[in-house]
């Protein structure tokens, strides 16, 4: 008995979705509704300092990213502060994922003190509040109980759904209000892993040559749920 050929899958191309970070971007709920605030009000902030805690994939580097292009931020890598303090000025600096890897504790302690001698401000962003950074430095660990922190919660379903579909617009996808609805009940309450969803979920449209429907929503949150979820399409 002859088989038909089976029809040639599509590979999808990365075209490099890039995010919206403007402030007309962010989607704002009770879970971050503080956190926006704080940016909004910027410069009269409480404290020299401020630190905006999250879980990976909160929208933490979102509103940093909108408070460095309204505050004209320099932005520096937690691991090589030392080397630019001294060219900081009066400069507002940012720094992002402040615990995620090796932390330069004297180029930070002096960045504070320049900070604060300058009338300027920081803002770091990380996933954890300070006491969990195991600093050693008596007096950073000192600097960084004074500063300012905000914590940003888990997305509630307002959250989720609002950056669900910003995340299929930067795709310039269209996606029916139920097919959202139907993801924020079923997947996992991280905006990490709902952009992972959506880019499988494009991925495989493309590859089928279809619309995003609910039947292929359900399809990619099976795979996710039976941890399929890192997976090629």
């Amino acid at each position: 008995m002859s088989r038909e050929p089976q029809k040639p899958r599509q590979l999808p191309l990365d075209l490099g979705h890039s995010p919206g970070f403007s402030r007309d971007d962010l989607v704002v709920s009770a879970a971050n509704a503080q956190a926006a605030s704080l940016i909004d009000r910027w410069p009269a902030w409480p404290a020299p300092v401020v630190l905006l805690a999250g879980p990976a994939g909160s929208g933490k580097t979102h509103l940093a990213a909108i408070w460095r292009e309204h505050a004209g931020a320099f932005e520096l890598s937690a691991s090589d502060i030392s080397t630019h303090v001294g060219d900081i000025g009066a400069t507002p600096v940012l720094i992002d994922d402040a615990d995620q890897g090796r932390l330069d504790q004297d180029g930070l302690f002096h960045l504070i003190n320049t900070v604060r001698g300058a009338g300027s401000n920081l803002l770091l962003t990380a996933r954890s509040f300070p006491a969990a950074w195991g600093v050693t430095l008596p007096d950073l660990a000192s600097r960084l109980k004074a500063a300012a922190t905000v914590e940003i919660e888990e997305p509630d379903d307002l959250l989720l759904a609002g950056v669900i579909t910003k995340l299929f617009a930067d795709r310039q996808v269209e996606v029916d209000p139920h097919v959202v609805q139907f993801l924020v009940r079923r997947i996992e309450r991280s905006l990490s892993t709902a952009i992972r969803v959506v880019d499988r979920l494009d991925r495989a449209a493309l590859e089928q040559k279809t619309r995003i429907t609910r039947t292929l929503a359900a399809e990619t949150v099976g795979a996710f749920d039976a941890g399929q979820g890192e997976l090629g399409v």
